[in-house]
């Protein structure tokens, strides 16, 4: 049993699910250059996948950075907000490529908001 307060892993819920192939796994195919947008840097969790070893130090989806193009955007906020409310320290700064690959937010939420293995519908 944790102490009282104490971080504890979470999961994820949709309302529902498809499960996708691993070569159907979504990316952002604007291609687009995201260096200079805003991320927001957190301490590492793991991907909640089953079997997944992938550690994120960013908020993603699928693996890939999620960034906004204004550092203000209310989406950006929004989630570095519910990052802190579960305790992942974090912060909004200048994404670079050199971080990883990366996918705009917006292109994610017209995507349906896959992630790891999963679409939403």
């Amino acid at each position: 049993m944790s102490e009282p307060g104490a971080p504890e892993r979470g999961t994820v819920l949709f309302d529902e699910t498809e499960l996708v192939l691993e070569e159907e796994l979504w990316a952002d195919e604007g291609g687009g250059d995201h260096a200079g947008w805003s991320c927001v840097r957190t301490d590492p969790f793991p991907c909640p996948a089953a079997g997944c070893a992938f550690v994120a130090e960013f908020m993603t989806a699928a693996h890939l950075i999620l960034v906004w193009e204004e550092r203000d955007d209310p989406n950006l906020l929004r989630h570095a907000q519910r990052a802190k409310e579960v305790g992942r320290n974090p912060a909004i700064i200048e994404y670079r490529p050199e971080f990883g690959p990366s996918a705009s937010y917006y292109a994610w939420e017209a995507a349906g908001r896959p992630v790891h293995g999963v679409r939403a519908r």
